[in-house]
């Protein structure tokens, strides 16, 4: 049956506080895309778009932040993506709802993208889309580009007060999008006052972000962080510095220049970059990472920085996947090798200790306890990055956070029919959360798809409308987490709340972990080798 749709000059008009929208209507689902929610100049703060008269169309998405360097399509199997027309000029969001009155009042899922804060944008993934959720879920679903990379934390503070917050402009884009939300949301069908604000990897980080930027305060009212408790350690002011000032000797220019980084084109400003921070990680061994910085605006994201009286009041779901890094490859046999041979691939992976053979042994033990049904060989794709970090995050969530404000962890623990088996992969959860397992090749799971996505799924959306994440499609009471009982549902082919399950395997994990290599400066595309004059 066909599915009902309509653009036409009667299709669905929303007027915002800056004009009218007209979207389409598709399948029950209204859609408005590519709306412009701020306007910015190069490192500074965003502002309001100026308001136009007539209706503008909302059909199509809008530009995402350029990245600084060329992308390369694979694993499409496993993550389908879009690549889309870069501008700087890229704060846009896309809405999809089942309702336009204004008394419909439904909760607001507001989604912020991955890719650390470097690259990225609302519509990368395929499952991304909001469709399903508006027409499923009966939410308001909200997805948006901000500024990356060195357009959106490039420390220019030293260079005057409009540069104030630079090294937080694409968190300030984040906030402006929010305020947008607050004003303009009522007219798409939702509730401002019920805002769930959520992201996977870097748009976990950027969630954590927001909870602690008092400017945020009050723009949301929940959150959920997928994958995204890393820990990340800022970079300096002075550091920055050091790299604006090789960056404009790399243009033939000098620090009275800094005004010219403006509108030198975004091509030539990372070339120039790419050089500078390549002779300067050859000086002081430090490798640039494109963070948020605490300052007046930002307040620091724990571990380092104590919650926020905001975020210590936010109801929180937080959890990862099994294999985050997923990086091994498939192991179509590995329920046929015999344990030794087993034992020896972990040893040659994990057995650096001074007793190696006591740890190695004791580590068997406790993945074998936690997760009875899967082969010890998943500790070579075990999660080395976020799920040590997550426990931390969360006991220390607990212990700040206003009594009664509730704290839900998740282990997305799925192995996938691929290649023989293969552990859940970081963003392998968000087709499921999002209800849109079907447009994504390895999720049709016979028996597993549907199920997984209704429990997830349904968890999310009950979170977002009630702040707890039961729902009847759960197999279990998903209890809200304490540092006694340590209660974490465990999405899985049979999902289940395990108890104090993870914390010693994890933490015996994390300490055998290899030291990483020592940093070096970093690698680039060719097409950064070469110096270039620029013409002004």
């Amino acid at each position: 049956m066909a599915k009902q749709f309509l653009h036409t000059v009667d299709a669905p008009v929303v007027q915002t506080t800056g004009g009218k929208l007209r979207g389409y209507l598709l399948d029950g689902v209204y859609t408005f895309h590519g709306i412009k929610y701020a306007d910015a100049g190069r490192f500074q703060a965003p502002r309001p778009v100026a308001p136009w008269d007539g209706v503008r169309d909302a059909v199509s998405f809008g530009y995402v932040c350029p990245l600084m360097s060329v992308q390369q399509p694979g694993g499409e199997v496993m993550i389908p993506h879009r690549f889309w027309p870069e501008d700087e000029h890229c704060q846009y969001l896309n809405i999809w709802t089942n309702s336009l009155g204004k008394d419909a009042k439904m909760p607001v899922m507001v989604w912020i993208h991955g890719g650390t804060f470097n690259a990225g944008s609302s519509i990368e993934h395929v499952a991304y889309d909001g469709d399903n959720m508006a027409r499923r879920g009966g939410v308001v679903f909200v997805t948006l580009n901000h500024r990356l990379n060195i357009l959106g934390h490039l420390d220019m503070s030293a260079y005057g007060a409009k540069y104030e917050n630079s090294v937080n402009a694409g968190i300030a884009d984040l906030v402006a999008a929010l305020e947008w939300v607050q004003g303009n949301i009522e007219g798409f069908g939702g509730d401002p006052g019920n805002v769930t604000i959520f992201g996977q990897s870097g748009g976990g980080r950027k969630t954590t972000t927001l909870m602690q930027t008092p400017a945020a305060a009050g723009l949301f009212h929940k959150a959920i962080i997928q994958s995204g408790t890393a820990n990340w350690n800022p970079i300096s002011s002075a550091h920055h510095k050091k790299l604006i000032s090789l960056t404009l000797g790399e243009l033939g220019l000098t620090d009275a220049d800094f005004e010219k980084l403006e509108r030198a084109p975004y091509p030539v400003l990372v070339r120039a970059y790419a050089r500078a921070q390549a002779k300067l990680a050859e000086q002081d061994g430090i490798a640039n990472d494109w963070t948020p910085v605490k300052n007046g605006w930002f307040m620091g994201a724990p571990p380092f920085h104590a919650f926020t009286e905001y975020a210590k009041k936010t109801p929180l779901l937080v959890g990862s996947v099994i294999a985050e890094a997923g990086s091994t490859p498939p192991m179509p046999d590995r329920d046929d090798y015999p344990a030794d041979k087993r034992r020896a691939l972990i040893e040659q992976a994990y057995g650096g200790s001074q007793d190696a053979d006591r740890d190695v042994g004791r580590l068997i033990e406790l993945f074998k306890k936690a997760y009875p049904d899967k082969n010890e060989l998943l500790l070579l794709d075990f999660d080395n990055r976020y799920r040590y970090n997550l426990l931390k995050y969360a006991e220390r969530k607990h212990d700040e956070s206003i009594a009664g404000t509730p704290l839900y962890l998740y282990l997305f623990a799925l192995e996938f029919d691929y290649l023989g088996g293969k552990g859940a992969w970081h963003c392998s959860d968000i087709p499921f959360a999002f209800l849109n397992a079907d447009k994504v090749p390895v999720c049709h799971m016979e028996g597993v798809m549907e199920k997984l996505e209704n429990e997830m799924g349904g968890a999310w959306l009950n979170f977002a409308r009630t702040g707890d994440p039961n729902h009847a499609g759960l197999p279990e009471k998903w209890p809200v987490y304490n540092t006694d009982s340590r209660g974490v549902m465990v999405f899985d082919k049979k999902s289940a709340v395990r108890f104090d399950h993870e914390k010693e395997l994890v933490e015996l994990y994390w300490s055998l972990l290899k030291p990483p290599a020592v940093a070096r400066a970093p690698s680039y595309h060719p097409q950064f080798a070469h110096s270039e004059k620029w013409v002004y």
